[in-house]
């Protein structure tokens, strides 16, 4: 029997596969524990950005000699950079399918973040539902715990979303690449 060997000039065949699209509603469970896949180390620039972006005009965030006499001695991430940051993370987990937010309760920053810091986290599936307004959507609440390197939890938040049930959100369309294999 003769066999076919490649073309050593031919590209070797591949199967194209779909990446992670997330979660709809059906694939929640009360008390499922999501651990966020990504870290990320917070800049003095990532920082003084955002606390410039939105307009926050407390010293503590961007002087640091202002920041150098307080009691932290340096400055600090501004918070809602870390809500941001930790609330971003937990979206290829809790809301990849999300219709929208409808809150964010219960905001408890315990530790504070500094520059330098790497926050990680992971959320709890807290409550879910069936919306009684909308057929194509459910209702889960979670709680979000953020965390730096040392371990130590530096903002914990109740989030309740709209969550799309499979077959009713949006399609997603993506291109291939010209030559790509279909």
């Amino acid at each position: 029997m003769e066999r076919n060997e490649p073309d050593a000039n031919s590209a070797p065949q591949r199967a194209s596969v779909a990446g992670w699209r997330g979660r709809f509603f059906e694939d929640f469970e009360v008390g499922d524990i999501f651990m966020h896949p990504l870290g990320r180390t917070l800049t003095g620039t990532d920082n003084a950005w955002f606390t410039l972006l939105t307009q926050n005009t407390a010293p503590l965030h961007f002087d640091r000699y202002y920041a150098a006499q307080t009691e932290f001695g340096q400055p600090l991430v501004n918070s809602c950079l870390t809500l941001a940051l930790v609330t971003g993370q937990s979206v290829t987990d809790i809301s990849q399918n999300a219709m929208a937010n409808l809150a964010w309760d219960e905001v408890r920053l315990p530790n504070p973040v500094f520059e330098g810091d790497t926050i990680y986290s992971e959320s709890e599936v807290l409550d879910m539902r069936k919306s009684k307004s909308r057929q194509n959507v459910g209702i889960v609440t979670v709680k979000t715990t953020g965390f730096n390197q040392d371990g130590k939890i530096v903002i914990t938040f109740r989030r309740t979303v709209l969550v799309y049930r499979r077959g009713h959100g949006p399609k997603s369309v993506r291109p291939s690449p010209a030559g790509a294999i279909p």
